[in-house]
């Protein structure tokens, strides 16, 4: 079997995570940091399995499309370093919007909530994979074949900035420093990204650049004051191997099924998670409106008026 130099460099680049994993596995242990369970590890190792299984029987169909896409291409980049450049670019761009459209469609979060649902955040944690979405995730990059990238090196794109976005799944890592915080995803940015708590709901999308985020409007920066919780906002009571796939499946089906007309059955498909008929639950942008409100109304009580300053004058 003959290996090219992509074999070669995403299996170093995969074979560097897995070191980086144990090493992180070892020293939770021997300090007694609680980073890592049992259940929650073998969890992720589980999912992770499923989504490579998944991965590989539509691999073939994937490389295919991406192929014949390409013969429509609209362009051709012919300088190597431009060529490469661009196309990590657009493909980070293009995985911010895949990772959004995840969070604000309900029936997409229903596959990638498997990825949020550890009340854990280690390296392992990269590897609890959405495991349905190879299924969609090549219609999201057909834009790069029409852009002139073969399927070849978008695949190869693909899986490099994957192991980065691996990478940030730590608590090992403090903030950096302030440029490349600025520019690039950080552990920081990520652990926001898997926080419950309600400041920190569908904020740091990107995989590799943090500018999408900023651009966008969904940045958010860590904040020492509010701590972060991982996890969901409602934990599934059965983790099992099944239910942790499924569980949102379930919960969007009996939604859809007590919407009293057909107008509300869509809105639980295709509007955000927390979206409800009646008003019973709510979307994190409005619970993010109310504590912003609530936050600014303590400050405004706390802040002297200007009559009073005027008196203590």
């Amino acid at each position: 079997m003959k290996f090219t130099g992509s074999d070669i460099s995403v299996g170093g680049l995969f074979g560097f995570v897995i070191v980086l994993t144990l090493v992180e596995m070892y020293i939770s242990y021997v300090h007694d940091k609680k980073v890592y369970t049992k259940r929650d590890t073998w969890t992720n190792i589980y999912l992770m399995t499923v989504a490579v299984v998944i991965n590989l029987g539509m691999k073939t169909a994937t490389f295919f499309l991406l192929e014949y896409c390409y013969q429509f291409r609209l362009f051709q980049i012919t300088n190597i370093w431009i060529y490469w450049i661009v196309l990590i670019l657009a493909q980070d761009f293009l995985y911010w919007f895949l990772h959004t459209v995840g969070h604000y469609i309900r029936f997409f979060w229903a596959m990638h909530v498997t990825h949020h649902s550890s009340e854990h955040f280690n390296l392992t944690t990269g590897f609890r994979s959405t495991v349905f979405e190879p299924l969609y995730r090549v219609f999201f990059y057909l834009p790069l074949a029409f852009m002139g990238f073969t399927a070849m090196d978008i695949l190869f794109a693909y899986l490099v900035t994957q192991i980065y976005g691996n990478l940030v799944h730590t608590q090992a890592v403090g903030k950096l420093h302030p440029w490349f915080e600025y520019i690039f995803v950080t552990p920081s940015h990520h652990r926001v990204h898997h926080a419950s708590n309600v400041r920190y709901l569908d904020k740091n999308m990107g995989m590799v650049l943090i500018l999408w985020d900023r651009w966008f409007g969904t940045f958010q920066e860590e904040l020492p004051e509010d701590a972060i919780k991982y996890g969901l906002t409602t934990q599934p009571k059965d983790t099992g191997p099944v239910n942790i796939i499924f569980h949102e499946f379930i919960a969007l089906k009996n939604d859809v099924k007590k919407a009293p007309t057909f107008i509300d059955k869509v809105k639980y498909i295709l509007y955000p998670p927390g979206w409800s008929h009646d008003g019973s639950t709510q979307i994190a942008k409005v619970m993010q409106k109310q504590l912003h409100d609530e936050e600014n109304l303590k400050i405004s009580e706390t802040v002297p008026s200007k009559e009073e300053q005027l008196k203590q004058a």
